[in-house]
This record gives structure tokens, sequence and C-alpha cells, in this order.
């Protein structure tokens, strides 16, 4: 992995079924180099269902391969919503890569039965 100065990595959950954001929504963030997973931080979404600061930043950022796990089912849960057993979305993994030193937005689109996500700005 190489340093990739200038580079930003932030997260925004939007709760579909609600039309809100999504507060308290836990989110971690993994490195993956090959096999290995390492964890670099567990962070909880506010009332604008985004992170307080970006999730990476500065001398933080790096570029390769990343994965942002969402606990879907425990957001859910906690507002009340009554979900199967086992729910049909629990955990929400995304992998993604980052090549170079920009800002890569990674947001979530969640309901209990469905999500969605794509590069945004």
């Amino acid at each position: 992995m190489t340093k990739a100065e200038g580079g930003r990595l932030t997260t925004h959950v939007l709760d579909t079924a609600t039309g809100k954001p999504a507060e308290g929504l836990v989110v971690s963030l993994f490195r993956i180099d090959g096999d290995a997973r390492t964890l670099l931080k567990t962070v909880a979404t506010n009332s604008d269902g985004r992170c307080d600061a970006p999730l990476l930043a500065g001398d933080e950022f790096r570029a390769g391969e990343y994965e942002l796990i969402f606990a879907a089912g425990d957001y859910l849960r906690g507002l009340g919503t009554e979900l199967p057993k086992p729910a049909f979305l629990d955990i929400v993994p995304i992998r993604f890569g980052m090549a170079e030193p920009t800002h890569y937005h990674v947001p979530l689109l969640i309901s209990p039965f469905g999500y969605s996500t794509y590069r945004g700005s």
C-alpha cells in the first residue's frame, strides 16, 4: 500500500424506510491486505447519519482495499423494528478500493429488506 496525501474517506447512512438519517448506526472500518483484515476504527453515526470526522484522512489515508461493516440489524432493532429471525439484513459489508488521493464517499441507503451504495461525492 502506498501513502496518498490529501485523500479522505467518509460515509453517510440514510434510512429509506423512515426517510431519515440513520442516527446511532455502528460502522466499522477494516483495511484488507490479501487474506488479512485489520480493524482500523469503529464509530457510530450522528443525528445527520454521518460520522463526526472522516473515517480516514491525512496521514491515515492509504490507497488500497477496505471494507465498511454497517450494523444495520442492531440499528433497526434499536428503532423497534421487528425483524425476522434470522434477519434478512443484519450486517451489511461493503468492500471497495481507493486508488488515488481524493475524497471517497461511500454512502449507504438502508431498510429492513434492502440496501444500496454508490461512490458519492
